[in-house]
This record gives C-alpha cells, sequence and structure tokens, in this order.
C-alpha cells in the first residue's frame, strides 16, 4: 500500500489539528487509504479497558446503527471495547478511520482489513514517523488527543473513575468538544464533568449522534 505524507500546507491537512494543538499539531501526519475520507463529520470512540455488561450491550446496538450511517468513526481501537467496535464497523458501510499508536510504514495489513481499503471506506492515519514505529503508552496517550482533535464529537461508552480515559474526556469537555455517553449510572463521573447523553434509539446522522 502506498504511504501518503500529508504536510500541514496541503489541503488534505485536518484543520481541526491547528485549531485544537496548535504548536502541538504534527508537521507531517501519513496515511494510507481514502484521504477524503478526513473531509466527512466525524465520531471518535474511546473506552477504558474494562466495561459493564450492560453498557457493552448498548454499545453493541450503537456500533449497528452507526454501521449504516453516513459518519465516519475514528479511533486507536486498542482497548478490548474499541476493538470490538471495529469489528462490527467493518461489516458495515460507512467510513472508518485507525489511528495506530506508532508510524505505519512497514506496518502489516491485516487480510480484514484489505476490502474496505479497496472500497475506499478505510484509512490509516498517524502522527508518528518511520522511525516510531513501536507502541507506547506515551504514544497512545499522544494519539488519542490527535484522535479527539480530528473528530467532531467523541462516544465514549465507559470511562472508569480516574481512568486516563476519564482524564482525556475532563480535557476535551473543557476545549468545547462534545463528549457523549449512555444514561447510566456508571457514567455519573462523564456527566459531572459535562458529558450528553448518546441515544442507540435516535441515532441522528446531521446535527447530533
Amino acid at each position: 500500500m502506498n504511504i501518503l505524507l500529508i504536510n500541514q500546507s496541503d489541503y488534505a491537512y485536518p484543520i481541526s489539528l491547528k485549531k485544537y494543538l496548535s504548536d502541538d499539531a504534527p508537521e507531517t501526519i501519513t496515511a494510507i487509504g481514502n484521504i477524503d475520507i478526513l473531509r466527512n463529520r466525524s465520531l471518535a470512540i474511546f473506552s477504558s479497558k474494562k466495561c459493564p455488561g450492560s453498557l457493552i450491550i448498548k454499545t453493541y446496538d450503537f456500533m449497528k446503527k452507526l454501521r449504516v450511517s453516513d459518519i465516519t468513526v475514528i479511533s486507536g481501537f486498542h482497548s478490548p471495547m474499541e476493538s470490538e467496535c471495529l469489528n462490527i464497523l467493518l461489516r458495515g458501510k460507512q467510513s472508518v478511520i485507525i489511528c495506530p499508536a506508532r508510524g505505519i510504514e512497514g506496518m502489516r495489513i491485516k487480510s480484514e482489513y484489505k476490502k474496505p481499503l479497496e472500497e475506499g471506506r478505510l484509512l490509516f492515519l498517524s502522527p508518528f514517523d518511520e522511525k516510531q514505529n513501536r507502541i507506547s503508552s506515551e504514544r497512545a496517550d499522544k494519539r488519542n488527543h490527535f484522535v479527539a482533535a480530528i473528530s467532531d464529537e467523541l462516544f465514549v461508552p465507559y470511562a472508569e473513575p480516574g481512568s486516563k480515559t476519564e482524564t482525556l474526556c475532563k480535557k476535551w469537555i473543557e476545549q468545547g468538544k462534545t463528549v457523549r455517553t449512555f444514561d447510566s449510572e456508571y457514567n455519573k463521573n462523564l456527566f459531572e464533568l459535562g458529558a450528553k447523553t448518546t441515544s442507540t434509539c435516535n441515532l441522528q446522522t446531521t446535527s447530533e449522534f
């Protein structure tokens, strides 16, 4: 697969990176796939590693609705819940952006990714160069803020109290991003931070997720 280099001066470079990351916005991002996907309305997904069973069921239902929508879903798809979301989404029609916490040069493309890549509905995107080819906690944090900056809104099915996911939500709510989650006692901490409710019954693809 061809590696595309997108500089800050290029038309495809997401302007939201400069808006939200300022001087920390990467000079160059690398991509594999259809970069036109970057123009679509997008929803980022983040979830803590452990997720209550009732929220897992709600998330599966929500993903099944998203996969027939025109919303682009973006994530590192690293945690177990995020990974399950990706499995559901790849069986749909909407576009997906995968952001690994490493450079994508030399990265092995899994067989299940090849068809959506050929169909033009999958994009790999990374703020890291070829020398940063190993995943680390620091790079995962940087990747998550990169994903949050690009997306229009964030969807967080669960953020364990005191976790990095909760800290991420707090930062981006303070930055003015809308963070959505399920109406559940498990998400009390997110609502206290200012998160809004996501409805699995009334998925809208224009003004509200």
